[in-house]
C-alpha cells in the first residue's frame, strides 16, 4: 500500500510538472510606427486574409530571413498564405497591394514588431479603411506572442466592427 501511494505522489508531481511547463504564458510583443524607407534585408512575407472582398482579418507581415524569430499565424493555414526570400524593396511593395482587399480602403500603415529588447524583429502592414464605414479607420486587433523562439500572430476584428457586416469571418 506504501509504494501504491509513493507511485500515486509521483505520477501527481509530474503531472503538475508537466502542466506548469506546457503552460508557460508567452512573452506579449509590442509594434511602434515606422518609416518604410528604413526597411532593409530579406524577408518571408506572410499575406494573411483577403480570402473574400472587403475581409477585414487581412494584413501582412514581414519575418527578416536572417532574424532568430518566425512568424507563424495562429489560424489555419488556408487563411494565410507565405512567400520566401523577398528584397526589402518587393516585400514592402508587395504587402502595400495585398492589404488593399477592401473598397473601403483609405492607406496602409507600417509598424515595426517589437522583440523582448526593443529591437525590431519584422513589420507589419495593416490597412486602414475610410472610418465612416466601418466605424474606425483601425478595425483589427493583431496580437503578438513570443513562444519557443516563434511569434504566434492572433489576428480578428475589433469588437466594435458589426459581425453582419459581410467583412469578418462569423466563427471562431
Amino acid at each position: 500500500m506504501e509504494k501504491a501511494k509513493k507511485l500515486y505522489m509521483l505520477i501527481w508531481v509530474a503531472g503538475m510538472l508537466f502542466g506548469l511547463v506546457s503552460c508557460t504564458p508567452e512573452i506579449r510583443l509590442d509594434t511602434q510606427g515606422t518609416q518604410a524607407p528604413g526597411i532593409t534585408g530579406n524577408f518571408t512575407v506572410i499575406y494573411y486574409g483577403c480570402n473574400f472582398l472587403n475581409d477585414l482579418e487581412t494584413i501582412a507581415f514581414l519575418n527578416k530571413e536572417d532574424g532568430k524569430y518566425t512568424f507563424e499565424p495562429y489560424a489555419a493555414a488556408f487563411e494565410y498564405r507565405v512567400k520566401k526570400g523577398l528584397p526589402a524593396k518587393e516585400a514592402l511593395e508587395s504587402a502595400m497591394k495585398f492589404v488593399n482587399c477592401s473598397t473601403a480602403f483609405k492607406r496602409a500603415q507600417v509598424s515595426g514588431i517589437l522583440g523582448p529588447g526593443g529591437e525590431t524583429i519584422g513589420y507589419e502592414v495593416r490597412p486602414l479603411y475610410e472610418p465612416f464605414t466601418y466605424g474606425a479607420s483601425d478595425v483589427l486587433y493583431v496580437g503578438y506572442g513570443l513562444k519557443d523562439g516563434k511569434v504566434i500572430i492572433n489576428v480578428r476584428p475589433l469588437e466594435m466592427v458589426p459581425q453582419d457586416s459581410g467583412a469578418t469571418r462569423k466563427e471562431r
